[in-house]
């Protein structure tokens, strides 16, 4: 029974081992795609950035109204009914 236990505990520290060599093996590649990326990656043009922070801003304006519409029908429309 004794030996039975070690015996488990040995193995599943054999596991873990292989495991964390095989993320260990997983990260060189990670990081180097990472840095391609990088490379290919480039500064936005002002225009390009101004494009952007348009829609975005259009974006977060569409998503406040909704919320405010929501507000509205949800709490104060329903107080007008009633």
């Amino acid at each position: 029974m004794i030996d039975n236990i070690g015996c488990e505990k040995l193995s599943e520290a054999g596991n873990k081992t292989e495991q964390i060599k095989e993320s260990a093996s997983n990260i060189v590649p990670t990081i180097r795609s990472y840095f391609r990326i990088l490379k290919l990656a480039k500064k936005p043009t002002r225009e390009e950035f101004m494009t952007i922070a348009k829609v975005a801003a259009v974006g977060i304006l569409a998503i406040g109204i909704l919320g405010f519409l929501f507000y509205v029908l949800m709490d104060v429309f329903p107080q007008m009914i009633i």
